[in-house]
């Protein structure tokens, strides 16, 4: 007979007003992509204060990854695998910037800076074009490279 387990009184219910603040995570297909929008001129100027220390000026890398570049070479010996060649999705990168970026104060820019930084980032890669905001809408039009590099998880208990 399996135990069962007892209630301790401990702690609290969690409200979905105290969630939110963690659930922040994007998803492929867009879900959970927050309101807002920046230009690609706001993301160069945010990219050249916050960015460019670690991942140099056009997204060459230095103490940080390369983010630009690297077409043609993932089945090279040595692949360069930068935002450009090997990011599937452009929410992807969108959530990463907006979960760990800038490296010294993670989760310190807005969604409408988030947004920019990304347009920056896959501009260094010629994928946002010149003039178009990005936001919720334009980032799931991006069609990245790679796409199709990826295979679905085979586990049935896999979503």
């Amino acid at each position: 007979m399996a135990a069962q387990a007892a209630p301790y009184g401990l702690g609290t219910p969690v409200t979905p007003k105290q969630i939110s603040g963690w659930n922040i995570d994007v998803a492929p297909d867009g879900k959970n992509l927050p309101p807002g929008s920046g230009t690609l001129a706001q993301g160069q100027q945010l990219y050249a204060a916050q960015c460019v220390a670690c991942h140099g000026a056009k997204g060459e890398g230095g103490i940080g990854d390369r983010l630009a570049g690297g077409f043609g070479t993932l089945k090279d010996k040595k692949p360069i695998r930068t935002v450009g060649s090997y990011w599937p999705y452009a929410t992807t990168l969108f959530d990463y910037i907006r979960r760990a970026m800038p490296l010294t104060a993670p989760q310190t820019l807005s969604d409408d800076e988030v947004y920019a930084v990304t347009a920056y980032v896959l501009s260094l890669n010629g994928l946002w074009p010149e003039g178009q905001a990005a936001d919720a809408r334009t980032l799931l039009k991006v069609r990245m490279p790679n796409a199709d590099g990826f295979v679905a998880d085979p586990r049935p208990d896999v979503h």
